[in-house]
C-alpha cells in the first residue's frame, strides 16, 4: 500500500465555497476507483473549527496498489487538478499499518501528523509501535482509519487517522486537522 497526499494553500480571503462546490461536483467520480481504498477530500480552514493555520484543499489517498496510483496521476482527473491549481509536489509514503473500520462512511474528520525519524533509531522498532498505536486508534480510540507509513526519502513517518466527530487534537503542535468534503470507497462487498 501507498499513502499519497498533496496540498494546495490558498489566500486567507479565499472563497473555500469553490472548493467547497468543486468537491462535491467531482468527488464522486473516484469513487470505486480501481486499487483506490480511500480517498479523503480535504479541507482545512482558518476560520472554522479546524483552526488551520491557513486554506486548504489537500487530498489524501490510500492506494492498494501503486497502479492505482500512476493510472490517476497520469489520468484526466489530476490533470484537471493540475490545470486549476497548478502541479503539486505529491507527498507519498509506504504504508507500513492501514487500518479500517467498516463504518468509514461517517468520517467526517481527518488528522495528519508527520514526525521525524530520528538517526539511527530502530526501523523494526518503530514500525512495531506504529503498527500497533494504528490498530489500537481503531478498535479502541474510535478513529474510523488510521493509516501509519514511512518515507525514507526524507525519514519521516505519518499518522493519518479519520474520525465521525471532530478530534481533541486541534491547534497541538505538528497535528493538521482537516474536514473532509467526500470520501471516495470501493463498492461495498
Amino acid at each position: 500500500m501507498i499513502a499519497m497526499q498533496y496540498s494546495f494553500p490558498l489566500p486567507a480571503d479565499y472563497d473555500m465555497g469553490i472548493i467547497d462546490r468543486r468537491i462535491a461536483e467531482k468527488g464522486p467520480l473516484l469513487d470505486n476507483f480501481p486499487n483506490l481504498a480511500f480517498k479523503a477530500y480535504l479541507t482545512g480552514r482558518r476560520e472554522d473549527e479546524t483552526q488551520s493555520q491557513e486554506n486548504l484543499y489537500a487530498p489524501f489517498y490510500l492506494w492498494r496498489h501503486e497502479s492505482g496510483l500512476n493510472d490517476f496521476v497520469c489520468g484526466a482527473g489530476f490533470a484537471a487538478v493540475s490545470q486549476s491549481f497548478g502541479r503539486p509536489s505529491i507527498k507519498t509514503w509506504i504504508v507500513w499499518q492501514a487500518e479500517i473500520s467498516p463504518s468509514i462512511s461517517s468520517a467526517a474528520f481527518a488528522t495528519r501528523e508527520i514526525l521525524p525519524i530520528e538517526p539511527y533509531a530502530s526501523l523494526a522498532e518503530l514500525r512495531r509501535g506504529e503498527e500497533d498505536q494504528a490498530v489500537l486508534d481503531v478498535q479502541k480510540n474510535s478513529a474510523l482509519a488510521a493509516v501509519s507509513a514511512f518515507n525514507p526519502t526524507d525519514w519521516t513517518r505519518i499518522r493519518f487517522r479519520l474520525w465521525g466527530e471532530q478530534p481533541h487534537l486541534t491547534g497541538q503542535k505538528g497535528h493538521q486537522t482537516y474536514k473532509i468534503g467526500h470520501l471516495s470507497l470501493p463498492k461495498a462487498d
